[in-house]
């Protein structure tokens, strides 16, 4: 058979098997056994354990289960309601206070816990009562936090992240450094986007008054003390410093990534059981099930996705087709345009952690080949993955906030948060034509890379 018949073979199984509704995991799994049985050597089915045992026996994916576990601790206590109501408190005079507010929140709350689905649960069953009771338009108030949850993605500590730079070869501190100032970026378009929608809206509520008499919570206005402001400070310094000790502990290298996890998931532990109580047996058994549960599935997906790389990579199809696009002689940007757009479509059906570890091997080469900078591009497609969590059909985040908010109608959900996507890919254009939006952090501490874009 010839190497494009395979490759079209090889790709039209892959997805039949993923259309048919199997489990990503069993998909990836299933393929690459398939292409075993059919087009190896009897002998590489007798070696599937040891070639997943290997691919997997990374220190840096150690950190994934440990980064887990801080983020369960986090997520099980009401640290995301104390750091809510805190920053409620402190931006309440500000236009859309509110909605900055949850802004804010998310990304704290995303840097600390580093999952999406937690923090939009977290932030979420606080903040969306909260903006409709304040007169916030019920998309708005999903969408927002739908779109904040997404910075778990970027903000470090990133699983995502994690796997780019095992799957790229790339440094993992210059990773997280490098998703820095891209999520600053993007906190910054969230909440100017936020101040617009909170004016659009009052205007339309004051028009309602001035018309027909018709109040609006959101022509109310809070006020607080600076007492009240002070008292709220104790909810959120606790958590403020386990994210910069986490963050000094990897860069001052004090510890490896790995090391850094395990230091987060105990200051984390140790942390809900200072501030909540949260250290009996009943209390630490929901929060290790929930990282026993969320590890088994990731670290399978994970497994399944590293063998069906490896059956690509032996069978020559991911080197042929990066041979190929190399000799199509694209422009660099239009072939950085290409790789962006396959990874939205991708978005549309697969997690992150599949399409990273799916694509890797294809597109990497060329696009170093092109000279871009590795790290910078994981930034990019990172934060075009992000947008697979807020867009349909799986839209991973849509999802957990109609299990939040079930009364609003997922198509106002879906509305919701279309404006903040196409943040998103402003944010991508912004870095495309200011790549020190991501570079300059990194640089600044760890030292230029020699041949970077």
């Amino acid at each position: 058979m010839s190497m494009l018949a395979l490759g079209l073979l090889f790709g039209a199984v892959t997805l039949l098997i993923m259309f048919s509704g199997a489990p990503i995991a069993f998909a990836l799994g299933s393929v690459g056994v398939i292409f075993m049985v059919g087009f190896m050597p009897e002998s590489a089915l007798d070696t599937v354990a040891q070639n997943v045992y290997e691919e997997m026996a990374s220190i840096t994916l150690l950190s994934i289960p440990l980064f887990i576990l801080k983020g369960a601790a986090i997520g099980k206590s009401r640290a995301g309601q104390d750091l809510y109501a805190a920053l409620h408190v402190w931006m309440n005079k500000l236009p859309g206070g509110l909605g900055i507010a949850n802004v804010f929140a998310c990304a704290l709350f995303a840097a600390m816990a580093g999952s999406s689905p937690a923090t939009c649960s977290a932030i979420g069953s606080s903040g969306i009562p909260e903006m409709r009771k304040r007169g916030y338009s019920p998309g708005f108030a999903a969408g927002i936090i739908a779109a904040g949850g997404t910075l778990g993605i970027l903000l470090p500590p990133s699983i995502t992240m994690i796997l780019y730079a095992v799957a790229a070869e790339q440094s993992l501190g210059r990773l997280f450094l490098a998703g820095v100032g891209p999520g600053l970026l993007l906190v910054g378009l969230f909440a100017t986007y936020a101040v617009f929608n909170y004016q659009r809206e009052y205007r339309q509520a004051q028009k309602e008054w001035d018309a027909n008499g018709v109040p609006s919570a959101l022509l109310n206005h809070d006020h607080f003390t600076l007492r009240e402001k002070l008292e709220m400070l104790p909810r959120v310094v606790p958590f403020v410093v386990l994210l910069i000790g986490v963050m000094v502990a990897l860069y001052g290298g004090i510890a490896t990534p790995s090391e850094t996890a395990g230091l987060g998931a105990i200051l984390a532990l140790a942390l809900i059981a200072v501030v909540y109580r949260v250290w009996r047996l009943r209390d630490i058994t929901p929060i290790l099930a929930a990282t026993l549960k969320e590890s088994t599935m990731l670290m399978f997906i994970i497994g399944m996705s590293l063998l069906f790389s490896y059956v690509m990579s032996y069978l020559h199809i991911s080197q042929e087709t990066a041979a190929w696009i190399v000799a199509m002689n694209f422009s660099k940007w239009v072939l950085l345009a290409l790789v962006l757009l396959l990874v939205i479509v991708l978005g549309f059906f697969l997690p992150p952690v599949s399409i990273i570890l799916m694509l890797a091997p294809i597109v990497l080469p060329p696009l170093k080949a092109a000279g871009f900078d590795l790290i910078w591009f994981g930034v990019l497609m990172t934060i075009v993955m992000e947008t697979g969590l807020i867009h349909p059909p799986v839209g991973l985040n849509l999802f957990v906030i109609k299990n939040i908010a079930p009364d609003i109608p997922l198509r106002d959900i879906i509305w919701g948060v279309m404006p903040f996507v196409g943040l998103m890919l402003l944010s991508v254009l912004l870095i495309c034509l200011f790549p020190s939006i991501s570079t300059a952090l990194p640089d600044a501490i760890m030292g230029a890379m020699p041949g970077a874009q």
